[in-house]
């Protein structure tokens, strides 16, 4: 088999051969049914049809029987069955495929490909292959869960779910129950089938609202680690709502260094573990961390702090400021004249507003501190109706303001005006923006095939592979080798 030397296929095989594969023989025992082809093959072969945007586990049979370059990948074994992809995919590989591509960033590290001075992280959401009309909601299970509790408490005056059951027991002892044809039912039979479909409904509700926890508000029956969420772009093109992933994804150097699978239809909510499993996989921590204003939380100022990590988050508020509209709302206090000497605002109408209160309470292992401002005296103002939305005209306009969030948003503000904050944010828009961009076109990835987040995780860990590979790939045959941050063309 006679391949050029620069084909992709030559080097994905050179850098998976530098991995450690112990993990992934100690899924495979050696005892029982012994695997088709060797695992390490099995991975390399699985990661080159990512590469080759080829998903299907029948289509990556097809390629092994009919090409070239998958032929030498797999180095003289028997060819896999589709069967046989499905179950390494799906199967014991899953925590193994994880290890592998930390490995594979890290090994990039050792070669001089990425660093850890600055991290661009963002989210997108990819739909999952579940039925789009299997959702259960939170206000529909809770409502009709009300519906249930009130009808078994009329009957019996019972609260919990437990003390129905033991009713429902010591009923079945004393009765004698009848079925088939022929059988009439007593009334006292008929009464404890009803409590006990009323049981059966409380039971299924309860289930349903644990599945969801506290941070969801939907689920699909057939995939219920999905969430229902509104996507950008679908095939029904009708921006409904259907069953996904929020899918995040850390890029330094134009590689993936991290990728993670999260529930949560927004992405503030995902810094914080994201971090902490990059942390601990890379083990180091990068030094300053670049998003977007989805990512503005006090939660995620107050980690980055304490992390001692540099944050260059761009305000939720930052563009809606450059606006005419938003100068015009004279009631915000981004648009009102601030003193620090006598701790105190000034309205449009000339009227102070001084401090009257102030909390400083722990959350989360971290003191955050709360002012209040109240106006002396709103009455007769002729901007009440623009300023105040109180509907009591008697009750003068108050300012809540969180001291410490205002304070930490600054500082990112500060730090994303510098020079080198706005070309960070440059860098963030080419890279990051970049990656989701080549993994939904150029790659096809826009639809999992697999349910559950373990299986989902399993695949975007070999389609983040992948990409790396294709990346490094790209990077030696145009010469970019070692090249970190976009570099800017001066005119």
């Amino acid at each position: 088999m006679m391949l050029p030397e620069n084909v992709p296929v030559r080097l994905v095989s050179a850098q998976l051969e530098e991995l450690d594969y112990r993990k992934l023989y100690e899924a495979y025992s050696p005892f029982g049914r012994k695997s088709a082809a060797d695992p390490r093959v099995m991975f390399k072969v699985m990661v080159y049809g990512y590469l080759c945007q080829i998903y299907s586990s029948r289509k990556l049979e097809e390629a092994c029987r009919y090409r070239i370059d998958f032929l030498w990948l797999l180095e003289g074994e028997h060819i896999p069955d589709h069967a046989t992809f499905a179950r390494f995919r799906t199967g014991r590989s899953a925590e193994a495929v994880e290890d592998l591509f930390y490995q594979y960033v890290r090994l990039l590290q050792e070669q001089g490909e990425t660093d850890h001075e600055t991290v661009f992280i963002d989210g997108t959401k990819l739909e999952s292959t579940a039925g789009r009309y299997t959702f259960v909601w939170r206000k529909s299970v809770e409502k009709q869960l009300a519906k249930v509790k009130k009808q078994v408490e009329a009957a019996l005056s019972v609260h919990t779910l437990p003390e129905l059951e033991q009713h429902l027991e010591q009923a079945a002892e004393e009765l004698a129950f009848v079925h088939g044809k022929g059988k009439r039912k007593s009334e006292e039979q008929k009464a404890w089938e009803r409590l006990d479909a009323l049981r059966r409904r409380w039971q299924n509700y309860e289930t349903q609202l644990s599945i969801m926890g506290k941070g969801r508000n939907s689920y699909s029956k057939t995939d219920p680690d999905a969430t229902f969420m509104r996507m950008k772009d679908d095939h029904m093109r009708n921006g409904q709502l259907k069953p996904g992933y929020n899918v995040q994804i850390a890029v330094n150097s134009e590689y993936i260094t991290g990728v993670d699978v999260f529930s949560n239809r927004t992405d503030s909510g995902t810094m914080v573990p994201f971090l902490k499993t990059l942390q601990r996989e890379h083990g180091e921590k990068y030094a300053s961390v670049t998003a977007d204003a989805g990512y503005e939380r006090l939660g995620n100022y107050l980690f980055l702090r304490s992390n001692g990590q540099l944050s260059f988050i761009k305000p939720a508020n930052h563009e809606q400021k450059k606006q005419r509209k938003f100068r015009k709302q004279i009631g915000r206090v981004e648009n009102m004249a601030y003193s620090a000497d006598e701790a105190c605002f000034t309205c449009a109408h000339g009227r102070r507003l001084p401090l009257y209160r102030e909390c400083t309470e722990l959350q989360d292992g971290h003191f955050v501190t709360t002012a209040w401002y109240r106006c002396e005296d709103c009455r007769g103002c002729p901007l009440r109706a623009q300023c105040c939305q109180a509907k009591n005209r008697e009750q003068p306009k108050v300012l809540r303001i969180n001291r410490t969030f205002q304070e930490l948003r600054n500082d990112s503000l500060n730090n994303i005006s510098t020079e080198r904050g706005i070309y960070l944010r440059l860098c963030r828009s080419i890279q990051v923006e970049e990656a989701f961009g080549l993994l939904k076109t150029d790659f096809g990835f826009r639809r999992f095939l697999t349910r559950g987040n373990a299986k989902v995780r399993a695949e975007l860990f070999f389609l983040a592979l992948a990409f790396d590979l294709k990346k490094l790939w790209m990077k030696r045959e145009n010469g970019r080798l070692q090249t970190h941050l976009s570099r800017l063309k001066t005119t």
